[in-house]
């Protein structure tokens, strides 16, 4: 611990305990945002050259985009204009028709259209055409028929603008961008522990009470970085995950909800401590998407948050309380938190520091008597066979239950009666101890007990041995019987009367010459 404490100590340890007063890092000033808090994007198209032929060709939608201004604008002029051009109209052809000159004094004459005398008349009989007023005093007479096809062209042009100013305005004002206003989101996002686990956390909420139907959230990291390559990316976008693989970005709200992003290992923020915050410029991008119930259209709320509005160690104040018959919902805590003892240190430095602290595994030995041990067969028939491990060996019954420590007794105990002493071979030669390896001997002479050994001088049981699989049956009786798994049929045992007073007097010469070199 006091090795933690040198390395992050002097970086953390800000607070003057004399003077109760807390040194912090002086506030930056307030940079430029991606995306502001109300949700418009700060993002302007400069020089587009020949490419603004294309907003042109999606007038619709370059209309509605328009501001309230503009759009009020253009709706008024067009139709002041249209207006004007059809009156124009009427007016040139009672111009060339004389009906002008006539002024209704002669009643034997009859015009174009009835009581137009001047470009105001005109004008009127054009409104109360379009409008479909139709007070009866002006009207068009059958001695005029380019009147005829110029009010068919009035018609349709008039059908045409309407349709097309009136559906713009409506989908304007019908835009669910409004119903944004009704989402809220908190000022400030929060950093604390929540499950153990420290989380970069904020909240959402929902002022009215219609559902959002099919609601999801997404968050969005903005940070300009550097490639290994030397390639700078600007403002880089980076997905925090909200609970995509877990279905907590599917929101019910009727409530207001905290939105938590686990930081861990493939979170952005997992080298992120309460220093490094201070120094870092990142913003984050909220996303808020859903389908408005009343009227069944998409709406989409956005948001931001800026480094400095990222508090460390906070929490959000409860806004729900239980009344009598329902839930209270106090907006006015909605934006506030409070303090709460968080880690200063980064997600990566606290698993740097759990790796300092927990003390290293130690390595597992294969157990002996397991068969499954490392290693060829050859090497484990050599750990068997050597004295040290033989010596091992000897410790490992205390360690198996008392079935298994009667049972490996008992086959021992044959083995070596069956070592003490060779079998007569097919071929007339003679088998003894002396045949086998010197490992073999000083385990036989290590292993077995005095009074073993007194009773085996009594009676040696010799094993008959096959000649064809002298080797393989000799090799099988060589390993203990705690690791062999496939036991050979027992072979039948020969009484050979002693001759001496040790096993080794009945050997040969030439065996006993062996044995005392060895």
């Amino acid at each position: 611990m006091s090795a933690i404490r040198r390395k992050f100590g002097e970086d953390y340890q800000v607070v003057n305990t004399n003077q109760g007063i807390t040194f912090s890092a002086p506030v930056k000033r307030k940079r430029q945002r991606f995306v502001e808090k109300n949700g418009r994007c700060n993002v302007q198209h400069g020089n587009l050259g020949g490419e603004t032929s294309r907003y042109i060709s999606d007038l619709f939608t370059t209309l509605v985009d328009l501001k309230w201004r503009w759009n009020l604008l253009i709706f008024i002029l067009t139709y002041t204009v249209a207006w004007l051009v059809m009156a124009s109209m009427w007016w040139v052809i009672a111009f060339i028709r004389g009906d002008l000159s006539h002024g209704g004094h002669d009643p034997s004459y009859t015009p174009c259209v009835a009581n137009v005398y001047n470009f105001p008349s005109a004008f009127l009989f054009f409104i109360e055409t379009e409008a479909t007023i139709g007070y009866g005093y002006r009207y068009i007479t059958e001695k005029c028929p380019e009147g005829i096809i110029l009010f068919l062209f009035q018609s349709l042009l008039g059908s045409i603008v309407d349709a097309f100013l009136i559906g713009c305005m409506f989908i304007k004002m019908s835009q669910p961008k409004k119903r944004a206003e009704t989402l809220m989101f908190s000022q400030d996002a929060v950093i604390s522990q929540r499950d153990g686990k420290l989380c970069l956390m904020f909240r959402v909420g929902n002022l009215r009470n219609s559902h959002m139907v099919s609601a999801q959230i997404r968050c969005k990291l903005i940070k300009s970085r550097q490639t290994p390559e030397g390639e700078f990316l600007p403002l880089d976008q980076c997905e925090l995950d909200v609970g995509f693989g877990t279905g907590a970005d599917q929101l019910f709200l009727v409530s207001p909800l905290t939105i938590c992003h686990e930081i861990n290992t493939k979170s952005p923020f997992f080298d992120l401590s309460q220093r490094s915050l201070m120094n870092e410029q990142f913003e984050i991008v909220v996303i808020l998407e859903g389908i408005v119930e009343t009227t069944g259209m998409t709406c989409q709320a956005r948001t931001s948050y800026t480094e400095d509005e990222v508090l460390w160690g906070h929490r959000f104040l409860p806004v729900m309380s239980l009344e009598e018959g329902f839930f209270r919902v106090d907006y006015s805590q909605f934006h506030n938190t409070f303090e709460v003892p968080t880690p200063p240190y980064s997600v990566k430095e606290q698993e740097e520091k759990s790796s300092l602290t927990s003390p290293n595994p130690l390595p597992v030995a294969p157990t002996p008597s397991s068969p499954l041990g490392n290693g060829g067969r050859g090497s484990r028939r050599e750990r068997l066979l050597s004295a040290d491990y033989a010596d091992h060996v000897e410790d490992q019954p205390s360690r198996l239950p008392s079935k298994l420590q009667r049972m490996s007794s008992t086959k021992d105990e044959h083995l070596w009666r069956g070592l003490k002493t060779g079998p007569t071979l097919p071929g007339g030669k003679a088998s003894s101890t002396g045949d086998l390896p010197l490992s073999i001997q000083r385990l036989r002479s290590s292993s077995i007990p005095v009074a073993r050994q007194g009773q085996l001088e009594e009676q040696v049981q010799l094993l008959s041995l096959d000649g064809d699989a002298e080797e393989g049956e000799l090799e099988k009786h060589r390993l203990p019987a705690a690791i062999s798994t496939i036991a050979a049929p027992t072979p039948t045992p020969v009484q050979i009367p002693l001759v001496g007073s040790r096993p080794e007097d009945n050997l040969p010469p030439k065996l006993r010459r062996m044995n005392a070199d060895r």
